[in-house]
């Protein structure tokens, strides 16, 4: 995650297919994904109003049969900053008690880009 160009974070018009195509595609070599949540700032935060996060690093949750550890290795394709915890969902019910801040991308929402 070191290596991170500033300037290409923010484009959600990239970062959106990357999550939900590319690195999705890469998860599901070893399990299926079942959801994808995304949380923190950009959870709290409408997408159309995303431009005003600069700053701001995605945090992203992938629902699977079992939890990858290390995950983040695949993070790094456009050098992008994304926090990718990927996990099961016995314990993504857990975390949605207690967070009420998190956009649905997957499979419900469909974010227009």
């Amino acid at each position: 995650m070191s290596q991170i160009k500033a300037e290409a974070i923010w484009q959600h018009e990239l970062v959106l297919p990357y999550i939900l195509e590319n690195l999705k595609a890469k998860v599901e070599v070893i399990t299926p994904v079942r959801a994808i949540y995304l949380h923190g700032s950009r959870g709290r935060v409408v997408p159309n109003e995303w431009h005003k996060l600069e700053g701001k690093d995605w945090d992203v949750m992938m629902v699977c049969d079992f939890p990858i550890v290390n995950a983040q290795v695949w993070t790094t394709a456009l050098n992008y900053h994304i926090d990718l915890t990927i996990t099961t969902e016995h314990k993504i019910k857990n975390f949605l008690k207690n967070n009420s801040s998190v956009i649905e991308l997957f499979p419900n929402c469909k974010l227009e880009i």
